[in-house]
């Protein structure tokens, strides 16, 4: 049974060089997705909002080998991040943050499996004290199509609260330079468990959607 690894099949999203800024075309791709705000480290609607996506995304996986003889390696987390005020990232105003955490599916995940799992999960929990995610969580959690397009990232090695310089650098002077103006929302990709990896030592890649710089258009006389 061949499985399906992203990490491998897909390398060039997933790698990069300490200060090589990588411009590249992000394809459409399916994910499981929840949406929420608050400071990662600390709001009880984060932790609940992962827990649901990698359950729901073990049981698609294994519901899938069972069902259809299919195989995928779950990959890493995902987060896209801004705020109402985009300084408080500089700030680190975590409690401001808002947030769309994302783990890739196959494309042949349906709305119907999801819901089958969903629904288990959802029965299984019932019976247990402490659920790490509820029900209300799980409702929320949704599989799309997300279509990036074109972006620029590089590989930070390093805590997430180092990240800024790295980001000063691609925002400020790396993609103005290459005559492109951003667009969207940033997007991180966590390669390291850091449940696992000390703060030096994680691995993130960090993209941002860029467009061609927009020309100054001459008033008219």
């Amino acid at each position: 049974m061949d499985k399906i690894d992203f990490k491998k099949s897909d390398r060039h999203l997933y790698t990069g060089r300490i200060g090589r800024f990588d411009s590249l075309r992000v394809p459409a791709m399916t994910f499981l997705m929840i949406a929420g705000t608050g400071d990662p480290n600390t709001a009880p609607a984060y932790a609940q909002a992962v827990a649901a996506l990698y359950g729901l995304s073990y049981g698609i996986k294994f519901a899938r080998k069972k069902r259809f003889g299919r195989d995928h390696v779950v990959p890493p987390l995902e987060g896209l991040w801004w705020a109402d005020d985009m300084r408080t990232f500089q700030t680190r105003e975590k409690s401001a943050w808002k947030w769309t955490m994302c783990l890739r599916q196959p494309d042949d995940v349906t709305t119907e499996l999801l819901s089958d799992i969903r629904a288990e999960i959802i029965a299984k929990n019932s019976k247990k004290k402490n659920p790490a995610t509820d029900t209300e969580t799980l409702s929320r959690t949704r599989l799309e199509l997300f279509d990036e397009g074109d972006v620029v990232q590089v590989l930070h090695i390093g805590s997430y609260d180092a990240e800024s310089p790295v980001l000063a650098r691609m925002h400020q002077e790396v993609i103005p330079g290459l005559g492109l103006d951003m667009r969207g929302r940033h997007h991180e990709i966590y390669l390291s468990d850091p449940r696992r990896v000390s703060p030096e030592k994680l691995k993130t890649i960090l993209r941002q959607p860029v467009q061609p710089k927009i020309g100054l258009v001459s008033p008219k006389d």
